[in-house]
């Protein structure tokens, strides 16, 4: 009788690896599964312009850029991306790594020429998805994979913000998510939030007023005290109205947060709505772009005990959401020009067909464009929605 346990998972030893050796434990497991003769992490930076390789000594090695070339073609596409070589001769496997719609990089695993198969792939490609996995927990209890992600050293309030958020995206049946956050190293007052529940999701961007380490801890309290009367289970208004409080409690009405609050009903695609302040949302459905107008109620904290109301809307399959912040719609170039509605929307058509994290970044890029320079005088934050909806059940 054989009493010897089975070998353990790929899986399980990834999970038992050391949060710092995560790439190592991996490069080893590949060679034993699938002949690896390397194997290279790169994560994306908070730009998402570049892709970093993770190593004990961050940049120790050339980044690759994220939107071109096989590696960026993985990233963009999320799609594995095979790259032949020549000198020596093998097959490079670049592999997008997503965790929940979360896209964080791509896995780059040379292979002996000819091994390289639809199936391996395969596996290659769920193995990938186990190691983002495993570095998302590794965060943690590490720096390693957060500064691998950065090409600067991050402002603190952009520490603080980027420490806030939940992720750049979130996919789920009814819904994907992706979301873009400018200037990236030095952002201090804007954010988006999102919760996810069996029939609902909950969805907030957040414009906190001022600059810097200021604006950055305004921010943090507003997102805190959403976060707690969220989890206490009390509707969006009075969520809104306890963060009101909290906001004015410390500030005495001298500074204040601009937010806009959105619950989805994932079994009808009713949108539950509080518009507090500047951010906007605009709807395409089908070839048309509107601008969903919704009743502007006070920024939070700006006066004590400010009531709020909800208004209602509808989502359709196929629809797409987009909300920005103050720094997107309100931005001017050198010359003093508006972004304004007219560039958001022409920006919002081109990209139409491309998912979601693409029209985020693209929206971004357009701003930057029209701006005419990389560092932003404002914070923009960029939420795009694609809606699917929930296949309703006949009697």
């Amino acid at each position: 009788m054989n009493t010897s346990e089975p070998a353990p998972s790929a899986e399980s030893r990834l999970r038992a690896a050391p949060p710092h050796a995560l790439v190592s434990t991996a490069a080893d497991l590949l060679a034993e599964l699938a002949g690896a003769q390397d194997v290279t992490l790169l994560l994306a930076d908070y730009s998402l312009t570049l892709l970093h390789p993770v190593t004990h000594l961050p940049y120790t090695a050339d980044p690759l850029p994220a939107r071109n070339g096989p590696a960026g073609t993985a990233f963009t596409t999320q799609t594995p991306t095979i790259e032949t070589l020549s000198d020596p001769a093998a097959d490079l496997v670049h592999l997008p790594i997503t965790v929940r719609g979360d896209r964080m990089g791509v896995l780059s695993v040379r292979l002996p020429a000819g091994r390289t198969d639809p199936p391996l792939v395969l596996r290659l490609a769920e193995f990938a998805t186990a190691l983002g996995h495993e570095v998302s927990t590794a965060d943690r209890d590490t720096d390693l994979y957060v500064q691998a992600r950065r090409t600067r050293r991050l402002t603190l309030a952009a520490e603080m913000q980027w420490q806030l958020l939940p992720g750049r995206g979130c996919a789920r049946d009814e819904y994907v998510i992706g979301a873009h956050l400018e200037p990236a190293y030095t952002v201090g007052g804007d954010n988006f939030d999102w919760s996810t529940g069996a029939d609902h999701l909950t969805l907030t961007v957040t414009d906190g007023m001022g600059q810097g380490i200021d604006a950055s801890l305004l921010t943090n309290l507003a997102v805190g005290a959403l976060r707690n009367a969220r989890r206490a289970g009390i509707g969006l208004a009075d969520q809104a109205s306890l963060a009101d409080q909290a906001l004015y409690a410390q500030y005495g009405g001298r500074t204040y947060a601009s937010t806009l609050l959105l619950r989805f009903e994932l079994d009808t695609g009713t949108v539950h709505a509080v518009d507090a302040g500047s951010p906007q949302l605009y709807r395409l459905r089908e070839d048309r772009i509107e601008r969903i107008e919704l009743d502007a109620q006070l920024p939070l904290g700006m006066f004590e005990e400010t009531h709020y109301e909800e208004q209602t809307f509808g989502v359709e399959p196929g629809d797409r959401l987009i909300a920005v912040s103050r720094g997107v719609h309100g931005i001017r170039s050198a010359s003093g020009d508006l972004f304004g509605e007219h560039a958001l929307r022409q920006v919002l058509s081109a990209t139409r067909e491309t998912p979601p994290h693409e029209t985020a970044r693209a929206v971004v890029a357009g701003l930057i464009e029209h701006f005419g320079s990389k560092d932003l005088t404002a914070d923009a934050a960029v939420v795009c929605l694609d809606w699917r909806g929930r296949e309703r059940s006949t009697p």
